[in-house]
């Protein structure tokens, strides 16, 4: 090993950090005799708080600038949350490592403590996320959804400040802060389907990086790689981003592997769901498998609906 330092990218946010300390944590405790070092970046999404996602685009929007800064050896590898990846990496760079998974639900956050079906007209739930505002509005199409964006942090101050009743947020992030106590209930796979990836913190590096190849693989965790390698596939088989409503979560059990998948309309009225099983070494193909499935029941055409909104 030549490097005698290792420049990790991140975001700057708390949760970015967070995230980023936690590789950089787990990499000293595995390499004594290399210095690791954070390298703080502004993204795109982090820049533009006073537009809702789905209409600025999501190719790229938390990682691009991470990318730019990775390409210009400005730093050795990048920290992201792995659902604000896009399925396929930039030429030039690769993934070189997933840790093990964290909590992948939902989690709602209820200022009252009141349930989302108990909720009626004048309550108002928030999320940014046209998969969580389908499946919200199936739950429960009396509520009002309204748009948030901003940090954990911030949202939850908007919510306590009065801008909304509830939201809909990733667990693992309200866990890795510490808001536990903010947690009224996780939701269900079954009833919320999740984002794929969710809850996975990916590090990407730049591609035949061997040096820096070699370090990360000390954290990779191979059944998380199989999950979200059939979620991710699932998801560039529909050609779908982030910020279009489809979900997915995977789960290994004995080398097998299980993939439930969703496409909604956002506002609730057609949702489409199914599975697919295989052998957990398989997982780009179960993916593959469970897209087409969605697309033969209809898929393309809720597809096309969303985009064309």
């Amino acid at each position: 090993m030549t490097k005698s330092t290792i420049r990790i990218g991140t975001r700057g946010s708390r949760l970015a950090l967070y995230q980023a300390n936690l590789v950089k944590s787990l990499l000293e405790k595995a390499f004594i005799n290399i210095k690791f070092e954070l390298v703080i970046i502004s993204t795109k999404g982090d820049k533009i708080l006073d537009v809702a996602l789905s209409k600025i685009g999501d190719k790229g929007l938390f990682t691009k600038e991470l990318e730019v800064a990775l390409f210009a050896d400005e730093v050795d590898l990048c920290v992201h949350s792995l659902k604000d990846m896009p399925t396929v990496f930039p030429e030039g760079t690769q993934l070189g490592a997933i840790l093990k998974r964290a909590e992948f639900k939902d989690a709602w956050v209820s200022k009252d403590g009141l349930a989302l079906k108990d909720m009626d007209e004048s309550h108002k739930v928030a999320t940014s996320s046209l998969r969580r505002i389908a499946q919200v509005h199936r739950i429960n199409p009396k509520v009002q959804v309204v748009d948030i964006r901003g940090n954990v942090d911030t949202r939850l101050k908007k919510m306590h400040g009065g801008h909304c009743d509830a939201m809909v947020m990733a667990g693992a992030g309200l866990i890795r802060l510490e808001y536990d106590k903010e947690i009224t209930s996780l939701f269900e796979p079954d009833e919320l389907i999740p984002a794929c990836g969710q809850g996975a913190i990916a590090i990407e590096i730049r591609e035949n990086d061997k040096e820096v190849a070699d370090v990360v693989k000390a954290l990779h965790c191979e059944n998380t790689y199989q999950e979200i390698t059939a979620e991710r596939s699932f998801l560039n088989e529909l050609e779908g981003g982030c910020q279009i409503p489809i979900g997915a979560y995977a789960t290994i059990k004995d080398g097998d592997l299980e993939l439930v998948g969703l496409v909604a309309l956002p506002d609730g009225s057609k949702e489409l769901r199914a599975t697919e099983k295989g052998k957990s070494i398989d997982a780009e193909k179960i993916g593959r498998k469970l897209g087409q499935q969605i697309i033969k029941l209809g898929g393309n055409e809720i597809l096309s609906q969303v985009r064309n909104l």
